[in-house]
């Protein structure tokens, strides 16, 4: 997961990628791109990466796109966000049990933030993405907080919207975690407001539901109506909204 979502360069590539993206059509839109550079081929492997988070799916085009990423990585940066993209996709194989790669994404973080300079503006998306780590599979909500609330403010200082509605959406969550109702219901409304701004569709079912645990009835059976919807539009994707939508009780944000 990473770019704001914007097209405020108004490049007709990038809107069109944006458009299939936000529409879950992660492969449609790696499509549309031709590796032929470490920005490209970066921005490909990223695509297939978040389609993998989403939809269970796709692990071999996903290393392949990777591997060519890192193969045309020169500089620092652009090596260290392949590093970003790596440790993504072996936190997402170890989330959904394909595989245990736990250690590879701990890895993998760790050498982007030897690699990413800490004013760049894909820092934010690391911090975050440390955030995922401590929350998800070290249990460690204090680390956690601690990695949103720094990818909270690169975003801001790097206006990125789109990662803007993520770090809102899961700082709000271990509100909820804490019995912080209002501070909860603030962020997931925050989250959910951004990304139908951007039109990002395939987050705003997640957006939905998140803010269905904060709020009581009959608000909370309107938003979880409304994300089921959504996620039967989408094809079932993110697969594991099925799970959260079946089951009242507030479950831990995935993405």
């Amino acid at each position: 997961m990473s770019g704001n979502g914007t097209t405020a360069d108004d490049d007709p590539l990038q809107t069109a990628v944006w458009r299939l993206r936000s529409r879950a059509c992660w492969a449609d839109a790696a499509a549309l791109l031709v590796p032929d550079g470490a920005h490209t081929s970066l921005q490909r492997a990223s695509l297939l990466v978040e389609r993998c988070l989403y939809t269970e799916q796709g692990w071999a085009d996903a290393e392949d796109a990777l591997r060519t990423a890192e193969a045309m990585a020169h500089t620092d940066e652009e090596r260290g966000a392949a590093a970003c993209e790596r440790g993504q996709l072996a936190y997402s194989a170890t989330l959904h049990g394909v595989r245990d790669r736990a250690d590879e994404a701990r890895a993998a973080l760790g050498r982007a933030a030897a690699l990413i300079h800490p004013a760049s503006p894909g820092r934010a998306l690391l911090d975050f993405r440390r955030g995922l780590l401590a929350e998800n599979l070290a249990r460690s909500p204090q680390a956690a907080k601690a990695a949103y609330r720094r990818a909270h403010a690169g975003a801001s200082a790097h206006p990125d919207p789109l990662l803007l509605s993520f770090t809102w959406r899961h700082l709000a969550g271990l509100a909820l975690r804490d019995g912080e109702l209002a501070e909860a219901r603030h962020g997931f409304t925050e989250s959910l407001r951004i990304r139908e701004e951007l039109g990002y569709l395939v987050g705003t079912a997640p957006a939905l539901a998140s803010l269905a645990d904060a709020e009581s009835e009959p608000e909370a059976s309107r938003l979880r109506e409304e994300a089921r919807r959504l996620f039967r539009l989408l094809g079932g994707v993110p697969t594991w909204l099925a799970r959260q939508l079946a089951m009242p009780a507030p479950g831990a944000a995935t993405a």
